[in-house]
């Protein structure tokens, strides 16, 4: 994966993630995230309650962005990600807790669960090396997870 990609996102804290709802119709949350850049996921936590964990129980897809947290409108920086939801039992999530609290140690003391993202493509514009610049990334091999 690029480093610019890398670096970006781990400067960042606030993402966009977009669900299906049961008609399939798009449904936009936004939470805190942690990115592992060896696992490749992103962590972000949530309360089993809220409609967006009632709608990953029947579809694991995701997409979403995440933007710079200090917007600068001359050299503007974004990125486009999809992915899916993995069990809290798969190996990709076994350090999704202890990630997500490093970066925010204050959730320690909110209610919720850690979920975790396998990331399977990302595209970033990074206007500040030229005009829509894109950077790609895709995993090698997408195995999606059928709900």
């Amino acid at each position: 994966m690029n480093h610019r990609i890398i670096d970006f996102i781990q400067e960042q804290k606030v993402a966009t993630i977009c669900c299906l709802d049961e008609e399939n119709n798009p449904y936009c949350f936004s939470c805190f995230f942690a990115f592992d850049e060896k696992k490749l996921v992103l962590y972000f936590k949530s309360s089993a309650t809220t409609r967006h964990a009632l709608l990953l129980q029947y579809n694991l897809n995701v997409a979403g962005t995440v933007n710079q947290d200090k917007l600068n409108t001359l050299a503007i920086k974004g990125l486009q990600f999809t992915g899916q939801v993995v069990a809290v039992t798969d190996g990709l999530a076994s350090d999704a807790s202890s990630v997500y609290h490093k970066k925010y140690p204050f959730a320690v003391a909110m209610g919720g669960d850690v979920l975790t993202i396998k990331l399977t493509a990302m595209k970033m514009t990074d206007n500040a090396l030229s005009f829509g610049k894109k950077i790609t990334w895709e995993l090698a091999q997408k195995t999606l997870i059928e709900a």
